[in-house]
């Protein structure tokens, strides 16, 4: 049903080549820019706060994630994000470890209230925390929240004004009005770290292209979880699959994004 849709956007990131800011983690930062690589866009990698804003106006999209967080790294990331705004171009967060510590929490709850997000992108126990529906986090895992996700992502979604990304074996997308589930994936990606990261790369680099955040995010999900299905069937050790899922990323055609996306309607 929205195979198509979704194969315009990545056909028009791969004409467009767009660039995409990051201001993100340490620990998965070069799988970011090599995933964004894949998916077609251009990455830059870019926290110091004498050039965010420069770079953020620039860019067709601004990719925030939280997961080696700092002071400073914050304040870059809201002179970005106001840099985005004023130009108009999409901002992604991904709250990374938010329940976890009071510095990410307060910090995730900080740039929602002082940025226009465009997309919110988390894990069910980080998104559960910003809800406040019961979110538990361990470390930069989620163990889970309390009710229903759809339900929590739905009205969070509505009350902010902005579109909800749960990533889960099922990932849920949700504007407060429409709500799409994607459930192509493997589990192998759950077994490399920096999966939610580059996935958040992926919808930014999609985001960069489409003015449509639900769609951006539920095509961006199919096509990186359609490259980890393809992965996982070359090589089922962590090692090799995750070189794999760069290269199948990278090879994904239109014609099988459109024929292998499994999204449906909640």
């Amino acid at each position: 049903m929205y195979g198509s849709l979704f194969a315009d956007i990545l056909g028009r990131v791969r004409v467009k080549r767009p660039l995409v800011h990051h201001i993100t983690n340490y620990v998965t930062v070069n799988d970011c820019a090599n995933i964004t690589l894949c998916a077609g866009g251009a990455p830059v990698m870019a926290d110091a706060q004498e050039e965010v804003c420069e770079m953020a106006a620039v860019s067709g999209a601004l990719v925030l994630n939280i997961g080696t967080l700092n002071p400073s790294l914050v304040e870059s990331m809201i002179a970005a994000g106001r840099a985005a705004n004023k130009a108009k171009i999409p901002v992604i967060l991904d709250p990374v470890g938010a329940g976890a510590t009071r510095l990410r929490t307060d910090s995730a709850r900080r740039l929602l209230a002082e940025l226009e997000v465009s997309i919110l992108k988390g894990n069910a126990g980080e998104i559960g925390v910003l809800a406040g529906a019961g979110g538990v986090v361990k470390g930069v895992d989620s163990e889970g929240l309390k009710g229903d996700p759809v339900q929590i992502a739905r009205e969070f979604a509505r009350v902010e004004g902005l579109t909800v990304v749960i990533s889960g074996e099922v990932d849920i997308v949700t504007d407060g009005k429409r709500t799409l589930l994607v459930e192509n994936g493997d589990p192998l990606m759950g077994l490399i770290c920096g999966t939610g990261c580059m996935a958040s790369s992926v919808v930014g680099t999609f985001a960069a292209v489409c003015d449509d955040p639900v769609m951006a995010s539920a095509g961006a999900l199919a096509a990186f979880g359609i490259a980890g299905e393809k992965a996982a069937r070359r090589c089922g050790k962590p090692g090799c699959f995750k070189v794999a899922l760069f290269d199948e990323l990278a090879a994904l055609g239109l014609l099988e994004l459109e024929q292998y996306a499994r999204v449906k309607e909640a």
